[in-house]
């Protein structure tokens, strides 16, 4: 999971906090999984004695599914891979307003782009 998570770091613009409307990526060992999710909703557990918060999150999947998972802070940020059920799960907040190629990268002009037009 740990080898998973940094290629992720090295390809998607992850933010440092999570926050309510944020895109999150979710990460799951097993069952395998790889989807985003929609944070909707994050509120304190004031009934444990440590810090924990109820993320709730809407899954973009098909069909759409709502959730909410009780998390440290470090663990709805990125900072730490955790367990539920006892299988390793990762999650963190995806910058989607930042480009994911290189704006100054141009096209080239003579090559095609694959596209036809189907009929």
């Amino acid at each position: 999971m740990e080898k998973l998570v940094a290629e992720l770091q090295e390809i998607l613009p992850f933010k440092e906090t999570t926050e309510i409307g944020d895109h999150v990526l979710l990460v799951a060992k097993k069952p395998q999984m790889l989807l985003f999710g929609l944070v909707t909703d994050i509120k304190r557990d004031s009934s444990r004695k440590d810090e924990w918060w109820h993320v709730r999150m809407q899954i973009l999947s098909v069909p759409l599914q709502s959730v909410t998972w009780t998390l440290r802070l470090e663990q709805f940020t990125g900072r730490e891979i955790f367990t539920m059920g006892g299988e390793q799960h990762f999650i963190q907040a995806v910058q989607l307003d930042k480009p994911l190629v290189d704006p100054a990268a141009q096209p080239d002009p003579d090559k095609k782009n694959g596209l036809r037009l189907v009929k």
